[in-house]
């Protein structure tokens, strides 16, 4: 039997020809790396369910920022863990919170000029309960409050921007946070600050060891109220569009691996930039299977990086941000 002419083979055949011919690439510009910023001096605190990542002094932080622009990444998103927490998170929209003065040290560096830096907004690590929004409670029962929470997210994100933050990004899943945040900003003379709205996040059971790194776990109840059922992609869709319509600049989707479809799904219909969480368990989760041999750290690390960028998103956050810049040379 004659075989057939074309063989794909033929463009396997060498690392160069496979270069050449790759449809999606990895580079560090696209990798964003998030930081825990916390009070103190010289603290390097190790999460224990995240090997290599770290609770940061802003002394500390500031080298964090310097090897980050070395390596040509992208951008940093910035996380805060107070000393002391109240019922209404008011350390998230403190003139002297932790992440607004992490700010204006990272923005007094050069380091900073070539790192676009992103404030995550949420109240959840602020709160002393650590839901993200404002809980009224009736004898056992309890509710997070929308609107109440949203006017606190709004002056959050107003106090992020003064402090210098390029780009604030809401977390909460407060419904109608994108519009009372842009129009907070706006009013505050801060027009041209965009929002990247984690337009689409879930309740997810990959949050696990980012709640030790923040020490945000809710102190009863869950977030399944406010975060989205994992089981609906059309609700997605519907959450994405109506960010959109309140002026969201850029989308983040969250988590990122359990939810391949979701990526590719948004971006098939909208055109706004968009970037995928990879979040602390998928980080964990990997690092386990490398202490243990399982893996190869570097293949499955961008493999895993890979898979994000082909469903559709044009950036990363991810905790192997310097790891995979450095794997990429």
């Amino acid at each position: 039997m004659e075989f057939p002419a074309t063989r794909l083979r033929r463009l396997r055949s060498t690392p160069a020809m496979r270069s050449l011919v790759r449809e999606t690439h990895l580079h560090p510009g696209a990798l964003v790396y998030p930081l825990f910023l916390c009070e103190g001096e010289g603290v390097r605190r190790e999460i224990g369910s995240m090997p290599g990542v770290f609770n940061l002094s802003i002394d500390e932080a500031l080298k964090e920022v310097e090897a980050c622009a070395g390596l040509g990444l992208g951008g940093l998103l910035l996380f805060g863990v107070p000393a002391a927490k109240d019922e209404a998170g008011s350390g998230a929209y403190a003139a002297d919170g932790i992440v607004q003065r992490g700010l204006r040290a990272i923005k007094a560096t050069k380091a900073s000029e070539s790192l676009v830096t992103i404030a995550d907004v949420c109240l959840c690590e602020y709160t002393s309960h650590g839901h993200c929004g404002v809980v009224a409670r009736d004898g056992e029962h309890y509710e997070v409050e929308n609107d109440s929470s949203v006017a606190l997210l709004a002056q959050t994100a107003v106090s992020l921007a003064e402090a210098g933050a390029d780009v604030v990004a809401p977390s909460d899943m407060m419904d109608g946070r994108v519009a009372a945040i842009r129009a907070a900003l706006d009013a505050a003379g801060k027009p041209n600050t965009p929002i990247l709205s984690y337009a689409s996040k879930f309740a997810s059971a990959f949050y696990g060891p980012f709640r030790e790194a923040a020490d945000s776990a809710p102190q009863f109840g869950d977030r399944r109220t406010y975060q989205m059922d994992g089981a609906n992609l059309r609700e997605a869709m519907r959450e994405i569009e109506q960010d959109i319509a309140e002026g969201a600049d850029m989308l983040l989707m969250k988590p990122a691996m359990p939810y391949l479809d979701v990526i590719r799904e948004a971006r098939q219909r909208f055109d706004l930039p968009m970037g995928a969480y990879q979040v602390s368990g998928e980080y964990s989760m990997l690092h386990a299977a490398f202490q243990r041999g399982w893996l190869e750290h570097e293949r499955a690390m961008l493999e895993s990086l890979l898979s994000i960028r082909r469903a559709g998103a044009d950036f990363i956050v991810t905790y192997f941000a310097k790891d995979a810049a450095k794997a990429l040379g």
